[in-house]
């Protein structure tokens, strides 16, 4: 397994406002979640593991729900993941996981051997919170105050089963723009999510205990005209989905498995597998969307099998209003990243 020991410090940057959709003449990077969904279909009896918690903020409890077990029983959770690359193909722009490529290598590979799903060394202020995947670190850390006494506790994600292509031509929901710069593909997010949601019901071994993970790459989602999305999450019933976008020029939202990132971070304290997301004083616990004002869109670049992937911050529970004896060194982010605006400044 290929390990890179990392070490977060402090780092300076400015943070911005909520974005906005905006059409492509003005693109906003941002991300979304769809509301979760009625199930309509039968599946096995199974269910995402997850735990619940709470904490008082202003007087008010929340209460929420997360993958996993709780931090204090020192488990491991480990659920299977699922990538199904989607081809989209619309004229001057088409898009292929399984073909474009980066680094010599295909996108769809290089998410694979990404710290999404592999392992390396995670030390933030001198503090140790596992060899383990980007993810898990990440919520090791939010829960440190526990998690340092039970260090048992892991959420992990499984190697990912590649399951068939999802081929796509999304005639008038499709485009082609260079919102960023460079050439891109653009689908309407409602076009796409009633693919996705068909996919998950044709193929019986995506069950409400895995994550499948819809991948598309230079593309970005659109809604109402308004661009672009570089990834979302959701549910249907009891089953959770994602998709992400991969962007193979550096620099540009969305870069990499940054997306990607963002997405499984939101998933794991978010899932919506319980009729709804997680509520809080600033709308729902989405730990990712209140770093998409930083530089590089929040992300930091990890050097991992000799390609350097960037990842995004999330937040912790702090950010949220929670005790700051609950996260590492009490930190508000994964890399302690000043908001200079207090709990839930930005609108979670």
């Amino acid at each position: 397994m290929r390990k890179l020991i990392i070490s977060v410090a402090a780092f300076a940057c400015c943070f911005a406002a909520s974005a906005v959709a905006q059409d492509e003449g003005n693109p906003v990077p941002r991300f979304v979640t769809l509301p979760p969904k009625a199930s309509v279909e039968t599946k096995p009896p199974v269910t995402l593991p997850t735990w619940t918690g709470s904490f008082t903020y202003s007087g008010t409890k929340y209460t929420y729900y997360m993958v996993g077990t709780a931090p204090k029983t020192g488990k491991s959770t480990t659920v299977k993941a699922f990538i199904i690359p989607v081809k989209v193909i619309i004229p001057s722009c088409t898009t292929d996981p399984k073909v474009d490529s980066e680094s010599g290598e295909t996108v769809l590979q290089q998410t694979i051997e990404s710290p999404i799903f592999q392992k390396q060394t995670y030390i933030l202020g001198g503090t140790n919170v596992g060899d383990t995947q980007y993810e898990d670190a990440f919520q090791r850390a939010n829960f440190w105050g526990t998690v340092k006494s039970h260090t048992g506790y892991h959420v992990l994600l499984s190697t990912p089963t590649v399951l068939p292509e999802l081929s796509l031509t999304p005639g008038s929901n499709g485009s082609c723009g260079n919102p960023f710069g460079p050439l891109a593909g653009l689908m309407d997010i409602n076009y796409f999510d009633f693919q996705a949601g068909s996919y998950i019901t044709s193929h019986s071994q995506i069950t409400p205990d895995s994550i499948p993970i819809f991948m598309t790459d230079n593309l970005y989602l659109t809604e109402g005209g308004g661009c672009c999305i570089g990834g979302y999450h959701s549910a249907n019933g009891p089953q959770a989905y994602a998709q992400f976008t991969y962007i193979t020029t550096p620099g540009v939202f969305s870069q990499d498995v940054s997306a990607m990132s963002h997405e499984m971070g939101e998933w794991m304290d978010d899932p919506g597998v319980k009729g709804g997301f997680n509520p809080v004083a600033c709308g729902i616990l989405e730990v990712g969307d209140p770093e998409e004002g930083f530089p590089n869109y929040g992300a930091f670049p990890y050097t991992l099998g000799g390609f350097t992937y960037n990842l995004q911050d999330l937040v912790f529970l702090e950010y949220f209003g929670a005790p700051t004896t609950t996260s590492v060194h009490g930190w508000m982010t994964f890399y302690n990243n000043p908001f200079g605006l207090g709990v839930c400044s930005n609108g979670g």
